[in-house]
This record gives C-alpha cells, sequence and structure tokens, in this order.
C-alpha cells in the first residue's frame, strides 16, 4: 500500500477545506495519509462517516523535549544529507537575520517530524503552501531519502516566497491551483523544468438545484442594497479597503448595507475604522458562520465583493458564483480565470476605490431595471456564472482529476519535456458565448 504523509501549517481548518477533501479522497483511493499539522488546530477534524476521517494527526508543535534530542541526534548522523540546506542558509542569500534563524529552527522541526514518520515506513510527502512548512517537509524527505511535492495557492508564491528556488529545485512536483500562478513560476523561476509545474485547480460543492434568483433589491421587497464580503479578518484580505468604499458609495447617497462574513485578528481596528466613518448603521460584522448558514447569506446578497490584495483562486467567489449572485472583485492573480468581465461576473482595477464604487453604482442601476426586462443582462450573467463553476470549478470533478494526477506523478519518476497543461486556455471563453 501507498504511504503518503500530507502535511499543512495547519490542519484541520475551516478557511482550507480543500486539504481534508484532497486526503479522504486519497484514502478512499487505497492509499494510507499521515495527515500532519505544523501547528496545533484549534478545530476537529469532519466527521465524514468513514473511519479514516478520525485518523491521528500528527502536531509537530508544541514539540517534546525528547523528540527535539532525537531529532538533534538524526541531524548529526545524517549531516550529509542536509549540509547543503544548512550552508545555503548560513552562507548564501539574501535572507534578513531573522529569516535565517526562522530557517534553521525548521530544519530542526523537519527533522522532529523525521523523527515521527521513519517508522511508518512514508514513500512521499505532500505539503500544502509554500510557506514554512514546506521547508520542513523538504527536510524531512532529504533525511528520509524520499520525494515530496508541494501546492501553492496565492500568498504563499506571490508575497512570502523565502528559499521557494530552492524547494522548487528539491521538489518531485509542484501543483498550483491557476495558470497565472503557473506563468509566475515559469517567470521568476526560470531553471525549474517546466514539467514539475502543474495545474490542478479547487473547486465548491455543486448544489442539486440552485435557482438564480434575481436581485432581492430589484423584486420590490426592499431598496437597500445588500453587499457581502466573505473572508478572514485579516491585513490581506484589506477589509479596510471596503469600509472607505462604503464611506463614498454612502455620500453620494446610495441606500445599502454591508455585511461581512468572517473572524480575524482585524476585527477591533475594522469596529474602530467603521466608527470614525460613521457607517456602524451601514455595516455588520458577523463574526464566523457555519457554512450551513452561508447559504442564507449568500441569497441575501445583491453583490458578493472581494477587496484583497493578494489571492490564489478565492473559494468564495466560487460559493457566491455557482449560487447565481453577481461579485465583484479585483483584477488580480488568477481572479480573471474565474470572473470574466460582463461575462460571469466583474472587475475593478486595484486599489482603485473610485472604479471599485463606480462598478457598485453601475450595478444598482443595471438591478433596479430588472424588473423591467424580461431576460435581463444580469439574468444572462447569474447563468454564466453558474455555468462557470460547474464546469470547471465543480469539486468532486477537480479532485478527482487532482487525485489521477498526483498518484501518476508518485509513480513516475520521470517527467516528460513537454508541458503538463494547458497554459493559454480561457474557459469562459471556450465554453460560454452569451448574447450580451
Amino acid at each position: 500500500m501507498l504511504k503518503v504523509a500530507y502535511l499543512a501549517n495547519r490542519f484541520p481548518v475551516t478557511v482550507e477545506p480543500y486539504v481534508g477533501e484532497e486526503i479522504e479522497e486519497l484514502r478512499r483511493r487505497g492509499v494510507d495519509v499521515i495527515a500532519g499539522s505544523a501547528r496545533q488546530s484549534d478545530e476537529s477534524p469532519v466527521r465524514t462517516g468513514d473511519e479514516s476521517s478520525s485518523s491521528e494527526i500528527l502536531y509537530l508543535q508544541p514539540v517534546r523535549v525528547l523528540i527535539l534530542l532525537r531529532a538533534f541526534l538524526l541531524i548529526l548522523r545524517r549531516w550529509e544529507r542536509i549540509a547543503d540546506l544548512i550552508t545555503l542558509v548560513l552562507m548564501r542569500g539574501k535572507e534578513s537575520p531573522k529569516r535565517r534563524l526562522k530557517a534553521l529552527l525548521h530544519t530542526w522541526l523537519g527533522a522532529c517530524y523525521t523523527v515521527q514518520l521513519r517508522a511508518r515506513g512514508v514513500d512521499h510527502i505532500h505539503v500544502h503552501h509554500g510557506y514554512f512548512g514546506s521547508w520542513i517537509a523538504m527536510v524531512a524527505a532529504r533525511l528520509l531519502a524520499v520525494d515530496f511535492s508541494l501546492t501553492l495557492h496565492g500568498s504563499d508564491l506571490l508575497r512570502d516566497a523565502a528559499y521557494l528556488s530552492t524547494k522548487l529545485e528539491n521538489c518531485r512536483f509542484c501543483v498550483t491551483i491557476s495558470e497565472y500562478n503557473r506563468h509566475y513560476i515559469l517567470r521568476h523561476f526560470p531553471g525549474v523544468d517546466r514539467g514539475k509545474i502543474v495545474v490542478s485547480r479547487l473547486g465548491v460543492e455543486v448544489p442539486a438545484r440552485v435557482e438564480c434568483l434575481q436581485s432581492q433589491m430589484s423584486r420590490g421587497t426592499r431598496r437597500t442594497l445588500t453587499l457581502l464580503a466573505v473572508g478572514r479578518l485579516h491585513a490581506v484580505k484589506n477589509h479596510s479597503f471596503l469600509v472607505r468604499a462604503c464611506a463614498n458609495l454612502r455620500d453620494r447617497g446610495l441606500d445599502f448595507e454591508c455585511l461581512i462574513a468572517g473572524e480575524g485578528p482585524e476585527r477591533q481596528l475594522l469596529e474602530r475604522l467603521i466608527q470614525k466613518n460613521r457607517l456602524r448603521d451601514r455595516f455588520t460584522l458577523l463574526g464566523h458562520v457555519s457554512r450551513t448558514h452561508m447559504g442564507f447569506l449568500y441569497q441575501r446578497a445583491d453583490v458578493v465583493v472581494l477587496t484583497s490584495r493578494s489571492e490564489g483562486l478565492p473559494l468564495v467567489l466560487m460559493e457566491a458564483m455557482v449560487r447565481g449572485r453577481l461579485v465583484l472583485a479585483p483584477a488580480i492573480t488568477g481572479i480573471p480565470e474565474i470572473v470574466i468581465p460582463g461575462k460571469t461576473g466583474f472587475l475593478y482595477e486595484p486599489a482603485a476605490i473610485d472604479d471599485f464604487v463606480g462598478r457598485i453604482l453601475f450595478l444598482r442601476d443595471l438591478i433596479r431595471a430588472e424588473d423591467r426586462c424580461a431576460m435581463s443582462r444580469l439574468a444572462w450573467i447569474r447563468h454564466a456564472a453558474r455555468v462557470q463553476v460547474l464546469h470547471n470549478f465543480n469539486r468532486q470533478q477537480n479532485l478527482d482529476q487532482f487525485c489521477n494526477r498526483f498518484l501518476d506523478l508518485i509513480a513516475h519518476r520521470s517527467f516528460a519535456t513537454e508541458d503538463r497543461s494547458t497554459p493559454d486556455e480561457n474557459l469562459v471563453l471556450q465554453q460560454i458565448q452569451l448574447p450580451i
């Protein structure tokens, strides 16, 4: 039986359901998967009725003293396997002293991970995200004399790519979630074998039946436009941009409410910003919302907005679109691969409040006009958005494709020189032609 160690920075976490989904699918295919988490998680594994879903999770932290000592002895005994990595950290590169120190500590954690894995007969290690967990996985793979692979998402590639060239050089293959990311890797790391970089898109569950409802605003039940943002309250999600934009919308006379679903370290900052801009009667910070109740929020929303500074392919856009909701997002990274302006949703110029506000006012006018048109432009866009997700971001379909490719790449140690993905595909323009 193939045995794979699967490592994430923190597992399980609600905002990264794809890690657990991949583990469960591989287990259903007969792979013995050892789930691992670099840090302790506050969440419990989701029970699916499958015994494997409650299997042991290896937590690297907090580390027991005995494991630290055994890891140190292991480093001494197998020094030659990681000597070049230590030399890289100490002698080469432009990283700060703090970053180098962290890399040395993560090397030790990699040895700790090895101590926990070496009696289990692991054949391969896979790690999600290019953060410190990928260095840990790389060190463990070296010490165990097995291969490792990694999945790159968004900020781990575009904003915090510490020692990424070394990780890409040493991995058996690298999975990434968008063509944008793939092109970025090949452009910024030209020495990487092109055949190593493969695209595997994430996806969301497709409800059996979803009515692409008209906006609540257009059906006369209320005149207030409802904006919905979904995401962790973190600086990279840039919710402060949304607050400032909403202050602008209020000054322009728009009657609206804005709901934000999510929790995080920036909550107090946002509360102060909302109060400073006199928006307490327009904003509601909902905190964590269960997946069960998210469906009601999507149905309530006229427009689902995203204001992030950096993203991969946001699941929130897929979840909104498969329910026939209008979406407005910044034209960054891989987002234009799912949101085609005027066809499956709307984009605005990144960090441009005037453009964001203009798009909202434009959508307000289209929504108001819906009840005067039997088949409105927005109805076509809602339908196209759902078709986009059905065809290209279907969770089970993409999960099947991922596992097929993953197992194939592990089984074949050599790579063909040609590209293993389709770099120039335009998903929607190939499949959706709308009379707009």
